[in-house]
């Protein structure tokens, strides 16, 4: 139990040292990630169409 009690005094200590990200610097990270990944989406549903139009011609359907 000493061990576990120690290594939450631990942990706790060195979140304290931690530089947190300020709420807008969060918002603004938040917002990145998001219009990242939507333009990933984009560009992977444009992939499959072509290839699935490609696959379509050469399967004769």
């Amino acid at each position: 139990m000493n061990i576990a009690v120690q290594f939450v005094r631990e942990a706790y200590s060195e979140l304290k040292q931690s530089t947190w990200l300020t709420r807008e610097q969060a918002i603004d990270s938040t917002k990145a990630c998001a219009i990242l990944v939507a333009l990933v989406a984009v560009y992977i549903a444009g992939v499959d169409y072509v290839l699935s139009i490609f696959v379509r011609a050469v399967l004769g359907r």
